[in-house]
């Protein structure tokens, strides 16, 4: 079983096939976990093996990793953990792919290591629409089974984590100014419900200079051509 232990913190990642790396951040909110890819439209742990290295990693506190949560906890503290994850693997360079939250930790590894990151998929960006509720619920829900575990998790410090992790706006890690300046290509795969504000994918793929979006990609019709897209997209890159 592949885990890299850092500081207290497992994170347990596969990979598949082989060639240029790709770096999957998967959907699930805060339960971010490979077992979501299984469940997306189409699945990139199996779409693109034949043509990258593709490394898809469980979240910290998610699927089968594991980390000590603080006050502190926020965007930075995943970021961290994937530039350790390269680290260990020996990976200076690579694409990166991210469904739901996935799409803010890839603007979030742009935003640290923008050497590191040659293009990016953002597929349903999470962000800010009418909808800081619902977040909190999710990510609530979420504590509340930590605490379970571990009763020396106060509500007070999860408050803060949560804040750290929604409390901003837009796509909730980086700001539009950052997007506005970032020179990562990247190929914004299009949300469309409460979580996935359309709005947000239509104004990250205005604001990024060298931005594409895909509109239609969900259905039984659009699927197959949405990954030929996708593809095509992280090979010219």
């Amino acid at each position: 079983m592949p885990i890299f232990e850092r500081t207290g913190t497992s994170l347990y990642y596969e990979e598949f096939g082989s060639g240029y790396p790709l770096l999957l951040f998967a959907p699930g909110g805060m339960r971010s976990s490979i077992e979501f890819w299984h469940k997306s439209p189409f699945d990139p742990t199996k779409e693109f093996a034949a043509n990258f290295r593709v490394i898809a990693m469980d979240q910290r506190n998610a699927g089968r990793s594991h980390g000590p949560v603080s006050a502190a906890d926020g965007w930075h503290t995943y970021a961290n953990d994937h530039l350790a994850l390269l680290d260990h693997l020996g990976i200076q360079r690579c694409h990166t792919m991210g469904g739901c939250i996935g799409s803010t930790y890839c603007l979030n590894l742009i935003k640290a290591a923008p050497e590191r990151v040659s293009a990016a998929v953002l597929q349903n960006p999470i962000g800010l629409h009418e909808n800081r509720e619902a977040f909190r619920e999710m990510f609530n829900g979420w504590a509340k089974e930590l605490q379970r575990k571990d009763a020396s998790l106060t509500d007070a410090a999860l408050a803060s984590f949560r804040e750290q992790m929604y409390g901003s706006d837009f796509v909730f890690g980086v700001t539009r100014d950052f997007v506005r300046s970032c020179e990562t290509p990247m190929l914004v795969l299009a949300g469309d419900d409460l979580y996935h504000p359309a709005p947000i994918s239509r104004e990250i793929a205005t604001l990024a200079p060298k931005a594409e979006m895909v509109e239609h990609w969900k259905t039984p019709a659009t699927v197959a051509a949405a990954v030929t897209r996708v593809r095509e997209f992280l090979t010219k890159h």
